[in-house]
């Protein structure tokens, strides 16, 4: 598993517009139990980070901490990202199993 074979997958459920971006989104999508991942970028800041992962341990909502923010927009298309949900239960699964395989290589 490549990390670049992740962003392309992410890339496809952005096309199938089940990914949003942006905290304040979000942090709504947690709440109203849309989000299925949440992805943060490694280089987010301490508060963001905080904020968002204190949000999705309160709603069980998976979250892993992979990429760059320049990578994580890149994958989307759009401008840097720090963190970005996934709001399809298949396409977050398949997720977190391809980025937790990579995480052990």
């Amino acid at each position: 598993m490549t990390k670049q074979q992740i962003f392309n997958f992410l890339g496809l459920a952005m096309r199938a517009r089940k990914v949003k971006s942006g905290e304040a989104v979000l942090l709504t999508e947690i709440k109203k139990q849309q989000a299925k991942l949440v992805i943060l970028a490694s280089d987010a800041s301490e508060n963001s980070l905080k904020n968002i992962k204190n949000k999705c341990e309160t709603y069980n909502v998976p979250f892993r901490i992979f990429g760059t923010r320049a990578e994580l927009g890149q994958s989307l298309g759009k401008a840097e990202r720090v963190n970005v949900g996934v709001t399809d239960i298949g396409f977050a699964s398949k997720l977190v199993s391809m980025i937790d395989e990579y995480s052990k290589e």
